[in-house]
């Protein structure tokens, strides 16, 4: 396997973080440059975690970072390699164990997945992971065609979720409506984000929630909005359409969030 490279400031800070805390260190190392506070505080870490740090020169960097998306290129004067083991994305986890494991939980405990229907534009399943993250949701689902590619490895993920996917849960599906029906099953009750449905604030969230968010320009397949149990809208004032998916997501998250804490 081919060296894996990360960038951003936040992507990396919890890469080294995780490492600390997992005592497994193998397989990575940092290069840098220009050691500003923000990359003398990384190097901090990366030491206590046993992460070899190297310096370099911009030059240098710029070159490792050539094959990155263009989005992912800014590397500010420091870069995690990853090999091995390491390179793998740690938080991807097998649906039906996930799914066996979350059977057996209280039923009143809050258990929230977002399951994303063609959400295709990386930046925006990263944006939705960081929500995720913030606002404790238990796991992400995706799909293995109709999704965001190379979700595993994908370095705009990576850094648009500010290092939130070294640590919220994601299953790729190869089936999106059968994953939503099995969910059904365990007591998950399911809520697609459309126009034309229930009034956010009218909507009380169930502590097992499944909130199923459609790309932009089509929505939720109509197969898998036919498995719904409720419909939920986010009203508006403005003069556009309606909000971006990443943005759509973290107001429904953060509103399931606020409910459980009066529960």
């Amino acid at each position: 396997m081919a060296e894996r490279i990360i960038t951003g400031f936040h992507a990396i800070e919890e890469k080294v973080l995780k490492a600390k805390d997992s005592g497994k260190a193998e397989g990575m190392r940092i290069v840098y440059s220009k050691p500003g506070p923000r990359v003398k505080k990384i190097l901090a870490a990366a030491k206590e975690a046993g992460i070899p740090c190297s310096q370099s020169d911009d030059k240098s960097l710029d070159g490792m970072v050539q094959g990155l998306p263009e989005t992912s290129r800014d590397h500010r004067g420091i870069v995690l390699c990853l090999s091995g083991e390491q390179a793998k994305t740690r938080n991807l986890v097998e649906f039906n164990e996930w799914l066996l494991a979350a059977g057996a939980k209280s039923e009143d405990e809050r258990q929230v997945v977002v399951v994303l229907d063609s959400v295709t534009d990386p930046h925006n399943v990263g944006a939705i992971i960081r929500s995720c993250d913030q606002f404790g949701a238990s796991l992400v689902v995706v799909p293995e065609r109709r999704g965001a590619k190379d979700v595993e490895n994908n370095e705009v993920i990576a850094r648009s979720s500010a290092g939130s996917s070294a640590w919220v849960p994601v299953a790729v599906v190869s089936n999106l409506v059968r994953t939503v029906q099995q969910l059904k099953e365990s007591g998950f009750w399911v809520y697609g984000a459309d126009a034309g449905g229930s009034t956010l604030q009218d909507v009380q969230f169930a502590n097992r929630t499944v909130i199923v968010m459609g790309s932009e320009g089509t929505g939720i397949a109509r197969l898998l909005e036919e498995q719904c149990d409720q419909i939920v809208s986010i009203p508006t004032c403005g003069k556009i359409d309606s909000l971006n998916v990443s943005v759509a997501a973290g107001v429904l998250l953060y509103e399931n969030y606020r409910q459980s804490l009066k529960k």
